[in-house]
């Protein structure tokens, strides 16, 4: 039951954190594309990678795997709001904008876990 409530702590602390980054970058790029997103999710696969490596390759426990992975960054990280503002550039005709969105969150995404992995190996 302790764990299942430092998840939730975690949960909402990583909401929190996505609320203030998402206002950071709309301040900063003012933007029909969904920068704010597209950063939270990016730098969220990296701190997953990270947090993920750390377990495989120096044996952080289970717990603060759960805590870490499963309450900060899925607290952080959003795919409905990704879903939503893709649709909504197709919707206002910018297909570019959404096929980019996409491929670039996947793409960025990717090779940022990579780098989170590679970063707890050394």
């Amino acid at each position: 039951m302790l764990l299942a409530a430092l998840v939730g702590l975690a949960a909402a602390l990583g909401a929190l954190a996505r609320y203030l980054v998402d206002q950071a970058v709309a301040q900063k790029f003012e933007s029909a594309f969904p920068w704010g997103t597209w950063v939270i999710n990016v730098s969220g696969s990296f701190i997953l990678g990270l947090v993920t490596g750390l377990a495989l390759h120096h044996g952080l426990s289970a717990h603060v795997v759960s805590v870490l992975g499963t309450g900060i960054c899925g607290g952080y990280t959003t795919f409905s709001t990704f879903n939503v503002e893709t649709i909504r550039l197709a919707e206002e005709g910018s297909l570019v904008g959404a096929v980019g969105n996409i491929a670039g969150s996947i793409a960025a995404g990717l090779l940022a876990a990579g780098a989170g992995l590679g970063l707890a190996l050394i």
